[in-house]
């Protein structure tokens, strides 16, 4: 697996004259934004998250003319905007605060004095990351004439997608193959209104304005213990309220998880294990005050916090995506079923990343959707899922 910094500067240089073996692909447009013409592509992507952008560019190499479409201003998806970018550089940062904080730099003979805590230079240290490698897109687009289109990318017909943008205006994209990398939003907790201020979800986390006295985190799996982790350094009581008997998640090896969850405890974090959430109310003094309870049953127990961090995973984002009109029906977990190369149901549809079956992960949605691309001109479709890692980016880090 390549690190963001490889991909990018792979992309970047590799050659986007390569040959294409099917389709009849004509001659890459250097078009970038939305027209009332209709646009004729050959491969149309919808979504420009890990999967997505990695597919257009890798598609636009292979000879296609590539179109991608994308409903947020900005490109990257959740991962580089809300998610592992924004993320892994408040962990760096509030390790290097903690390390600084506590007696380990001390005993090291680096000795600080006036250490305060900025917040806001912090938070726009993590913003600018964001822009450069989101803007860094922009420029793969540019470089490799992806035509971006900016709109909500709906399946109109078996070989055509809409893009409605936020006036209201309709694009059109009459397209030989069509590519779905929508990804995946915050799964609701039921009962639970979140309003990104003192009742977050991941993306809330990561902009608080202030670091809470208490937080309490709905789930003790990979994003709840790594957010957990980033606000218990900078200074918060962090307890972490999980239904499962352990830490990390569902797939971690149990005695990882133990030592795991002893290390964390010894930073401070605490957890409630085996324990399921039953509502939550604000209070007219702004505290907020959790109702759990023995996931197995038992007497009920309430927990005040000063925020609330829902952290019980994620959805495939395939909603109102027109996949009905062409006949392709979702599964019981709203993913969109697919074969060996990624094909739907209807052969010039494909679907990759968190909307398919597997981890929901960045690196994974990149793998197929080079391999995805790479199959629609005619190539070898393999991809062994024993070799993708997950990685908890805490400290220490734990895989």
């Amino acid at each position: 697996m390549q690190s963001w910094t490889q991909l990018y500067r792979s992309l970047a240089t590799r050659s986007h004259q390569l040959p294409c073996k099917l389709h009849g692909a004509t001659a890459v447009s250097v078009r970038t934004y939305a027209d009332k013409a209709a646009i004729d592509a050959d491969v149309t992507v919808v979504g420009s998250g890990p999967g997505g952008y990695v597919a257009a560019i890798k598609s636009s190499q292979l000879g296609f003319k590539t179109v991608c479409v994308e409903k947020n201003i900005t490109l990257g998806g959740t991962c580089l905007n809300v998610g592992c970018i924004p993320s892994k550089a408040l962990l760096n940062n509030s390790y290097l605060y903690h390390m600084a904080h506590g007696k380990d730099f001390e005993s090291r003979g680096i000795e600080i004095s006036g250490l305060s805590l900025n917040l806001e230079k912090m938070m726009a240290q993590k913003s600018g990351a964001v822009k450069a490698l989101t803007g860094g897109i922009a420029h793969l687009f540019k470089q490799n004439k992806v035509t971006h289109v900016s709109g909500f990318g709906k399946v109109t017909g078996k070989n055509q997608v809409t893009a409605v943008a936020a006036d209201g205006s309709e694009q059109i994209i009459n397209t030989k193959n069509i590519l779905i990398a929508t990804g995946s939003e915050v799964t609701p907790f039921p009962g639970i209104q979140i309003d990104e201020e003192t009742i977050v979800s991941s993306t809330g986390a990561l902009s608080l304005n202030k670091v809470p006295e208490e937080l309490i985190v709905i789930g003790g799996g990979v994003i709840g213990v790594e957010l957990g982790s980033v606000w218990q350094r900078l200074g918060s009581k962090v307890t972490a309220v999980e239904f499962l008997g352990h830490v990390g998640g569902m797939g971690i090896d149990m005695e990882i998880s133990k030592n795991f969850q002893r290390i964390l405890q010894k930073q401070g974090m605490k957890f409630k294990l085996g324990t399921k959430v039953m509502g939550a109310t604000r209070r007219p003094d702004g505290k907020i005050d959790v109702a759990v309870e023995a996931a197995a049953g038992g007497k009920n127990q309430t927990l005040t916090c000063d925020v609330l961090l829902v952290c019980i995973g994620r959805r495939p984002y395939t909603q109102n995506l027109g996949l009905d009109s062409v006949g392709i029906e979702l599964d019981n977990r709203g993913r969109i079923p697919v074969n060996n190369r990624f094909q739907t149901k209807v052969p010039s549809i494909f679907a990759i990343g968190d909307v398919v079956a597997g981890p929901m992960l960045a690196h994974k949605a990149e793998d197929e959707g080079i391999i995805c691309v790479e199959g629609m001109a005619g190539g070898a479709v393999h991809i062994d899922y024993n070799c993708v890692p997950s990685v908890i980016y805490t400290h220490p880090e734990c895989t």
